[in-house]
């Protein structure tokens, strides 16, 4: 981990995290080190500098943005997480790289397979507990939650509206952006709003989050890149850690990485008030086996 603050996230994670906020020339490096990690840490600065196309004094301010004071301290845990990912792969197939004009059908299930399990697995280890414990709370004490997401996003949003209404929360998730921005404009305190953005930029989700954090409402993200445009106005914000690939990119490892941590969400809520949601849960699954027994 970073030898100067103690961040919490992997380098690796982090560089994915950071790379659109990165200037050009440090995210050429951040590039470098995510196509090949092992290889790239192995490199003495100069050379790979010079394979970015840059020069050893940006690669000493890209290890200061991640945090570290020394190349080798970077080098050392890429290294290190470069290790433990190949044995946590061990038993998934054989499959690296983006996707590509000639892969198979076996080939682009192995490569998605992997993208997303390891997702998953990252976007676990760095998840911060205490605030999706905060946003559990402020979501359990709410006596309302909007929800707003475009493109993928948007069925991560209408997923965690469909849960909450089942443990009897009310929940309204918008599919448009006009309907988004005039409910987040008579929020008020003692509501809470939550925009999904992979990106953390999506203009759309952040006029809505800006407007209901205005209004008073307890605003929460999630979004994959930290310090992204949309956490100006966010009280909470929950992170992922997705593995997009160039083809597709931001609708497959980041919706099912979102989905992980909006399930974590819902059971946190859930939890606050058991009983109460288990019976909300009994009360509607015996409705609609009712309703379905008699179609």
């Amino acid at each position: 981990m970073p030898d100067t603050q103690g961040n919490s996230f992997p380098a690796l994670v982090l560089m994915r995290s950071l790379l659109p906020q990165l200037r050009r020339s440090e995210r050429a490096i951040a590039q470098q080190f995510l196509a090949d990690p092992a290889a790239t840490a192995k490199l003495p600065i100069v050379e790979l500098a010079r394979r970015c196309g840059t020069s050893t004094a940006s690669v000493v301010r890209f290890c200061h943005s991640l945090g570290y004071q020394r190349y080798k301290a970077l080098c050392m845990d890429v290294l290190n997480e470069a290790m433990l990912e190949s044995f946590e792969t061990a038993n998934l197939p054989e499959a690296s790289g983006d996707i590509d004009r000639g892969d198979t059908l076996s080939d682009i299930v192995a490569k998605i397979s992997t993208a997303e399990t390891l997702s998953i697995a990252d976007t676990a280890k760095t998840l911060n507990l205490e605030s999706l414990q905060q946003a559990a709370q402020a979501i359990s004490a709410s006596e309302r939650v909007d929800i707003f997401g475009v493109g993928a996003s948007a069925f991560v949003a209408w997923d965690f509206q469909q849960k909450l209404t089942r443990i009897g929360r009310t929940a309204l998730s918008w599919q448009d952006a006009h309907s988004a921005w005039t409910s987040a404009a008579t929020l008020r305190p003692g509501t809470v709003a939550v925009a999904v953005s992979h990106s953390g930029a999506t203009s759309d989700t952040i006029g809505y989050l800006s407007l209901a954090h205005a209004s008073g409402a307890t605003t929460v993200v999630l979004t994959n890149h930290l310090g992204s445009p949309i956490t100006e106005y966010a009280d909470v914000t929950l992170t992922t850690a997705a593995r997009e690939t160039g083809f597709r990119s931001g609708a497959l490892g980041s919706r099912i990485a979102q989905l992980m941590v909006m399930d974590c969400l819902f059971i946190a809520v859930a939890e606050i008030h058991y009983d109460e949601s288990m019976a909300a849960i009994r009360r509607t699954y015996a409705a609609i086996q009712h309703l379905a027994s008699r179609a």
